[in-house]
């Protein structure tokens, strides 16, 4: 691989602010980190987002949130079922955390404003998704329960004293000291008066909840902003980034045709929870015999299975079945899902709809502990830019929304007993490493298609190195001039780079990694933890690690 950068090209700051933790993303992580962090002491805390507060990430899960809400389940079962989901690379530590403090976050969720749905009896309307043996799925509005934790939250944050914020604001890198430590970061801010274009945030800790990296694809279900800005910026200040080669495809995304892009139309897996079903183009159940829970399997299973059907009889997409559901249920329980699908020309109450599986979720992301903060002093990290250990080779459906609630709470609780009160950041000169090339805006295209084409649902040697080589021409082609076209397709090269390397190292298959050339999963060779390192030279480092705990 031809060398990376090591820092973006930028103009220099011409404006800076002090702080004790900046928190970076407005999904439920960052908001939830810094609406506890406000609750539990007087330190000043900004949040950064990269778009207007309430356009988190967080408000386009339909599913809903998971835990052991209900008095049939416990924390036991929903541990198992997690860790059989992730396909025997689950940090084990980090599921009981989520599984023991889960129940209890969801409900202080509740009583902070957030309007779960409930049965005429006040109880919380639980469903089941994929790899789910109980119904522990809460969710909001049908399935609207991301937009609804966002605006619960967003509504207290804003209310919150010690808490400002930035808008528009695209995170360029880490600032570290001469020992390695983080001392804030810089951004470049699309605002007016005295914070617009480039400035530097001085920070004792910076919190990254900047979302996944979906735009790597040509197809997914992320938003724009998703180009995995957090992590390309934690690999360039030398942070440990873990198990990116286990990217989650969501088995069923609306078909749009072959010549649609970008983000695409969700239809939730909790639509097969309430009994919706997948068949071929005759017709047939083919998840049937496929596994124990048919269409309720975890994710990696049924998207393999719709992606061998689809092999078999040519065709460019399946179906799923809802009919039977009726205009009422639709209506109540989906109302987002059904209005989307009716403005495309797909009437599911009478219309099968067209499904196809898409890029969803990033099981990995930056190395953490059981605290959020990873390898570098004072860098935390939480939601899908982390690798807590929890989802393992493929996650659970709805522990997203409940790992962020519950990893934040963890990471406002280590920033309180460690930072104390507030204080002046005076950070020691900061560590400037030489920079390198930015790539063209208008190689963001070409690299989404070469890793859909390459590194997608099926992977093998021949295309993983074509992918490699293609990046390789692509840094060749640098000179892009500093702006946000170039600074997001570097950070969609870097992120890429690193995952191609993860997932050419990993030869078996596991979760959502599938290797054609290595069809099966070896627990001898391979169960443990693939970790990448961007070394000062700019090249790639990845490194086996069997298993342990950061």
């Amino acid at each position: 691989m031809t060398r990376l950068p090591i820092r973006l090209a930028a103009p220099e700051p011409g404006w800076s602010v002090d702080t004790d933790v900046v928190v970076v993303g407005s999904g439920i992580a960052g908001l939830t980190t810094a609406l506890h962090l406000s609750r539990q002491s007087s330190l000043r805390v900004l949040v950064v987002t990269k778009d207007v507060l309430a356009a988190g990430s967080t408000r386009w899960a339909q599913g809903g949130i998971a835990a052991a809400l209900d008095a049939g389940d416990s924390a036991d079962e929903h541990f198992t079922d997690t860790v059989v989901a992730g396909a025997g690379v689950c940090d084990e530590a980090a599921v009981r955390v989520l599984v023991r403090e889960g129940a209890a976050a969801v409900r202080e969720l509740a009583q902070m404003g957030t309007r779960f749905d409930r049965g005429a009896d006040g109880r919380l309307s639980l469903t089941r998704e994929g790899g789910h043996h109980r119904d522990r799925i809460a969710h909001a509005g049908g399935d609207a329960t991301g937009a609804e934790i966002e605006r619960a939250l967003v509504t207290r944050v804003l209310d919150a004293t010690g808490v400002q914020v930035i808008e528009h604001a695209l995170l360029l890198d880490l600032t570290t000291d001469v020992d390695g430590a983080v001392t804030g970061l810089t951004l470049h801010v699309m605002g007016e008066g005295q914070r617009d274009g480039v400035g530097a945030v001085h920070a004792r800790a910076v919190v990254l909840a900047t979302g996944g990296f979906g735009q790597v694809y040509a197809s997914t279900t992320n938003p724009s902003v998703s180009t995995g800005d957090g992590v390309a910026a934690a690999l360039r200040a030398g942070a440990v980034v873990r198990d990116l080669e286990f990217v989650q495809f969501h088995p069923t995304v609306a078909y749009l045709g072959p010549r649609s892009s970008g983000q695409q139309p969700l239809v939730s897996e909790a639509v097969r929870g309430e009994g919706a079903f997948l068949v071929d183009g005759a017709g047939e159940r083919f998840m049937t015999g496929q596994h124990p829970l048919a269409d309720l399997a975890p994710r990696d299973v049924v998207a393999k299975a719709i992606l061998r059907r689809m092999r078999e009889t040519g065709a460019d997409h399946l179906w799923l079945d809802a009919r039977h559901f009726g205009v009422e249920k639709w209506r109540v329980r989906f109302p987002t899902i059904h209005s989307t699908l009716v403005s495309l020309g797909i009437d599911p109450v009478h219309d099968l709809i067209p499904v196809v599986p898409a890029c969803h979720y990033a099981s990995g992301g930056v190395r953490t502990d059981l605290t959020g903060e990873a390898s570098l002093r004072n860098l935390f990290v939480c939601g899908e830019s982390a690798c807590t250990g929890v989802h393992g080779a493929n996650r659970l459906a709805s522990n997203s929304l409940l790992e962020g609630l519950v990893f934040g709470h963890r990471i406002a609780d280590t920033l309180v007993a460690r930072l104390g009160e507030p204080a002046d950041p005076r950070p020691r000169p900061p560590h400037a490493p030489a920079v390198g090339g930015l790539l063209d805006g208008g190689a963001r295209v070409p690299l989404q298609q070469l890793m859909s084409a390459q590194v997608g649902v099926l992977r093998d040697e021949v295309g993983l190195r074509a992918a490699t080589a293609g990046l390789d021409d692509l840094v060749a082609r640098d000179g892009g001039a500093p702006g946000t076209e170039a600074w997001e397709t570097t950070n969609l090269l870097t992120v890429s780079a690193a995952l191609v390397q993860a997932a050419l190292e990993r030869r078996e298959t596991r979760g959502a990694h599938w290797r054609d050339d290595h069809p099966d999963r070896d627990d001898e060779r391979w169960r443990g933890h693939l970790d990448t390192e961007l070394g000062r030279d700019g090249v790639l480092l990845t490194r086996f690690a069997a298993g342990e705990q950061p």
